[in-house]
């Protein structure tokens, strides 16, 4: 059975240790019928008294020993009769001897967790200076309000002593804490930013972020609480003040300095621009002009392109026949069929008639594709490449001539220089045949007699 498991009822009516304040922050607890100053009466909590704890509140019991001050924690939600194993320090020092009878001795105090306290703080006018001219104080006010709660209650207990807590007393600290330090920061504003003090009203919001960080830090640290919030309202300038008159007065000089030396470089600018256009000017004209020549010509050239390739055409077609006219005359190689030195070169024959005729359907084939692509539309601006023919090699003295397409080789059988038992050869047959025998020359042979088969 527990210290407090039997009931009795020496020692009067039963406590029950309770909060009901709707807004506090640390509230102490006392027995009823109890008198301030009656220290142990006013300690005594009987036996079998209910502890009742809400949500978001903390009791704490306080034990003042011979070994010194220790405490109890119960955190709400709790609300049960006060019992040894819900309080371990209890236990541990209150002895067989009281029997149940005999109240112990504790102050209970309530701290509230959830209740935000807000604290308005001011900083009277002091003076701040700019930066650049420091040798104007300008008077600056400081209006805000600071908002923090306990977290930690076991860091804010070792930090106070509960039995002489007096809220108006903390928040008067906080209110000096916080107020040096917001007094602090604003009069190093304008130099830690490089801002102009007449500013320094627009940057409050910057200032505000500065403090709300650094002053959360060291109000945890030196008073237990938690920073939920800190609101810089106002920062004043008192413009009624001589040191804000004069620094305006330099203000409005320098700036009305800096607007004139703008000013006059932004003139000398168009100035110059306008000065090296007017030297340039001739210059941008000669080099349009070439490059509009340049564009026309190429565009020229480009619209007569199927003229131009004609006519180089034709230019390679003359030279060629004026060499070969030249190789006859001179003699060259001329050997006729039966061996003798005199008479026609037969291969030479065939190369110039080969060649005229190839250089003259290129001639021919580039006029009409010229004059067919008048008529067709060109697409991409691109002529598709004439479709190749086909060509055969012909066999001359035991030795391969050609190649020569079917126009050429039909000028070769016109002078007799090319017949049905000429030998032929053209890339895919496997063997040299007869021209007679093939399908393509067949149209050079119309009176030819089928070749008959063999049996």
């Amino acid at each position: 059975m527990g210290l407090f498991g039997k009931f009795r009822k020496t020692g009067g009516f039963m406590d029950e240790i309770r909060c009901d304040e709707p807004s506090y922050l640390i509230w102490k607890w006392h027995p009823s019928g109890s008198q301030q100053g009656n220290n142990f009466r006013e300690n005594s909590i009987r036996w079998g008294s209910s502890l009742r704890v809400k949500d978001g509140e903390v009791a704490v019991f306080v034990y003042k020993q011979k070994e010194g001050t220790m405490q109890d924690y119960i955190v709400g939600p709790f609300d049960q009769i006060i019992k040894t194993e819900n309080f371990p320090v209890l236990a541990s020092i209150v002895g067989l001897a009281y029997d149940g009878g005999t109240p112990f001795q504790a102050e209970v105090y309530f701290i509230n967790l959830a209740q935000i306290i807000q604290v308005k703080f001011g900083v009277p006018f002091f003076d701040v200076y700019d930066p650049r001219f420091d040798d104007f104080g300008v008077p600056v006010a400081i209006r805000g309000t600071i908002s923090f709660k306990i977290t930690d209650y076991r860091q804010f207990i070792k930090l106070h002593r509960l039995g002489n807590f007096n809220l108006d007393d903390f928040q008067k600290q906080i209110r000096d804490v916080v107020a040096r330090y917001v007094k602090d920061t604003v009069a190093n504003a304008p130099a830690m930013n490089n801002i102009p003090l007449v500013r320094i009203e627009s940057k409050t919001s910057e200032i505000n972020d500065a403090i709300e960080y650094d002053i959360s830090e060291r109000l945890k640290e030196d008073f237990g609480v938690d920073v939920s919030g800190i609101d810089i309202g106002t920062i004043e300038i008192d413009k009624s003040s001589e040191g804000y008159r004069q620094l305006m007065s330099v203000t409005k000089d320098v700036t009305t300095a800096t607007v004139k030396a703008e000013t006059a470089a932004k003139v000398k600018d168009i100035a110059d621009r306008q000065r090296i256009e007017v030297e340039h000017y001739g210059e941008s004209l000669r080099i349009q002009r070439e490059e509009a020549q340049y564009a026309q010509h190429k565009q020229t050239q480009t619209n007569n392109l199927g003229a131009f390739q004609v006519e180089k055409q034709a230019e390679v077609g003359v030279a060629g026949a004026e060499a070969l006219g030249k190789m006859g005359a001179s003699g060259a190689g001329n050997v006729n069929l039966s061996g003798g030195g005199d008479g026609f070169n037969m291969a030479t024959m065939m190369a110039s008639m080969a060649v005229g005729g190839a250089v003259g359907q290129n001639i021919a084939g580039s006029m009409n594709n010229m004059m067919a692509g008048m008529n067709q539309p060109v697409q991409n601006g691109m002529t598709p490449p004439p479709v190749p023919g086909v060509t055969y090699y012909v066999a001359v003295n035991g030795q391969a001539t050609g190649p020569y397409d079917l126009s050429a080789l039909k000028q070769m059988k016109t002078i007799g220089q090319f017949t049905s038992e000429s030998l032929v050869w053209k890339a895919g047959m496997a063997e040299w045949v007869k021209a007679g025998a093939v399908d393509d020359m067949k149209q050079l042979f119309p009176d030819m007699p089928p070749i008959p088969k063999e049996n």
